[in-house]
């Protein structure tokens, strides 16, 4: 039964992480599609200052929620989680009623003293009311991760995204696509609208589940410096990072724009990059979001309880399946950049972007992956200074470059800061947990596959007439086809590190998934 559950939230992870970033990418297509490239820009602008405030809002509540319940209910209290969740939830509540009311508040300076485009004040505003609403789904999402129970955040997650689609459809509709402020405000609009639903889901799905606990118990002692002890280093952490990114993310269209003399086409290729680009090469990170997910916990209790084995095991087999899904991606973005960029876009300008940035993937995807698994290894000190470093040489590298090479002198500020962090976290994390870098298998062996199935597919190429979506399509499944193939034949991936049970690991993965149900 244990296997079957661990089986069955792995599935849902999968499917739910898939189809929302396939949603959400083609959703993005669409929506550039109607308010163009400097509509997208000054989207991603608007969404600057929303995130510092969502941040503001939500940052460490889920991870208060999980912790203090998971501890309840192995301690054999439910009653007291009852009571626990009552008390983090009226925080959440405070927090995203003072954050809406701040950004509904500051948003006329925010749009015309920050962002210096007086467009952002109405989405700005049509945002804030839904921050105490994503901060008490916060809190819920985190309750839901400590009974181990994955279905009703996925449903909320997919009933939230099928909302935004349909409000976003319907407003764009209705508004002229020349009016950018009104297009702008009927995309956040959506936002708004979406998460007040999935709060109404959640509260639904927290009730049906919360019935089966004890009715309310006395309060839980120490819940207030719990809170404390677990929000402190979260928030600070996120609220100077937010900050940090918020800087570098407006500062990049106004260095832009004394290099190209037009705000306008500023935000074009701000937008462009950001909010067309980025998606794309960023979607094949769902396969490995639901890896994350489900061996986090058990990469971090190997490490409490001491097992190096385990611990080295399981964190071989993230960086091995990470870089093994990173370099294919990598592959095929950089054979198909431009045939990519003209079935979602028709543009040649987002074609180069993807294929000066795709062979950046495998450093994007391991930064993201090693980041986590270091703060699962209690490691968030090292990261936040790898963070703020990070954010500090962008923000130097931006003022200084941007001004004189424009979008060139971006893309190299996106090669450095990738490959800076990527490594310096990749160095952490190899020093912490004591393994060694396994180069043949890790990196040798999936760039040779992904040599053989590109040559492979140059040569078959000029034999196959098709539109430019099909020559894609097939080309894609036919270079990951012989990927797959080539890896296996020559050893780098075997069935063990996809799914270990049965064979020379098997007690070892049976070890973890016992931990992960164990609460």
């Amino acid at each position: 039964m244990q296997r079957q559950s661990y089986v069955r939230n792995a599935a849902i992870l999968t499917a739910t992480g898939l189809l929302l970033r396939a949603i959400g990418m083609f959703f993005r297509v669409y929506i550039a599609a109607r308010i163009g490239a400097e509509g997208m820009g000054l989207y991603q602008l608007i969404y600057t200052v929303y995130t510092l405030a969502v941040t503001f809002a939500t940052a460490g509540l889920s991870v208060a929620a999980t912790r203090i319940c998971a501890q309840l209910f192995a301690g054999g209290c439910p009653g007291k989680a009852r009571r626990a969740m009552k008390s983090v939830l009226s925080l959440g509540c405070g927090l995203g009623f003072l954050a809406g009311m701040l950004l509904y508040a500051a948003a006329p300076w925010a749009a015309q003293l920050w962002l210096r485009d007086a467009r952002a004040l109405l989405p700005l505003r049509i945002l804030a009311p839904s921050l105490p609403f994503m901060a008490m789904s916060a809190v819920w999402r985190g309750y839901f991760m400590a009974v181990r129970e994955v279905r009703p955040n996925s449903i909320a997650q997919l009933f939230e995204q099928a909302v935004r689609i349909g409000v976003v459809a319907c407003a764009l509709h209705a508004v002229d696509a020349q009016d950018i402020t009104r297009s702008c405000a009927a995309v956040v609009l959506g936002n708004t609208i979406s998460e007040v639903s999935s709060w109404c889901l959640m509260l639904a799905f927290y009730r049906a589940s919360s019935k089966e606990l004890p009715g309310p118990s006395k309060a839980v002692d120490g819940l207030w410096n719990q809170l404390w002890q677990i929000l402190a280093p979260i928030c600070a952490n996120q609220y100077l990072t937010s900050a940090l990114r918020s800087v570098e993310n407006v500062m990049v269209p106004a260095c832009l724009a004394l290099f190209t003399l037009s705000r306008e086409t500023a935000l074009s290729q701000y937008g462009a990059l950001k909010g067309m680009a980025m998606p794309v090469l960023f979607f094949p990170f769902s396969f490995l979001g639901t890896l994350s997910t489900l061996l986090m916990p058990e990469i971090t209790e190997a490490y409490v309880q001491g097992r190096k084995q385990a611990l080295r095991y399981l964190v071989n087999r993230v960086l091995l399946l990470t870089l093994a899904l990173s370099i294919l991606a990598s592959g095929l973005y950089t054979v198909f950049a431009y045939d990519v960029a003209q079935v979602l876009y028709q543009s040649s300008e987002i074609g180069f972007y993807i294929a000066v940035l795709g062979p950046l993937t495998p450093f994007m995807y391991l930064e993201s992956m090693v980041d986590g698994i270091l703060k699962g290894l209690n490691e968030q000190l090292a990261t936040f200074r790898y963070s703020v470093v990070d954010s500090l040489l962008r923000i130097l590298l931006i003022a200084l470059l941007l001004p004189r090479f424009g979008m060139k002198g971006f893309l190299f500020v996106m090669l450095v800061s990738n490959l800076l962090t990527s490594l310096l976290n990749w160095m952490r994390l190899l020093h912490v947990t004591e393994l060694k870098v396994q180069w043949m298998r890790w990196i040798v062996k999936p760039v040779c596959a992904m040599a053989f199935s590109a040559l492979v597919w140059n040569l078959l190429r000029p034999l196959i007439a098709l539109p430019a979506i099909g020559r894609t399509l097939c080309g894609g499944v036919l270079i990951t086809v012989l990927y797959v193939a080539a890896l296996w034949a020559i050893g780098g991936i075997r069935g063990e590190d996809i799914w270990p049970a049965g064979r020379k690991n098997a007690k070892i993965m049976q070890k973890t998934v016992d931990i992960n149900q164990r609460i």
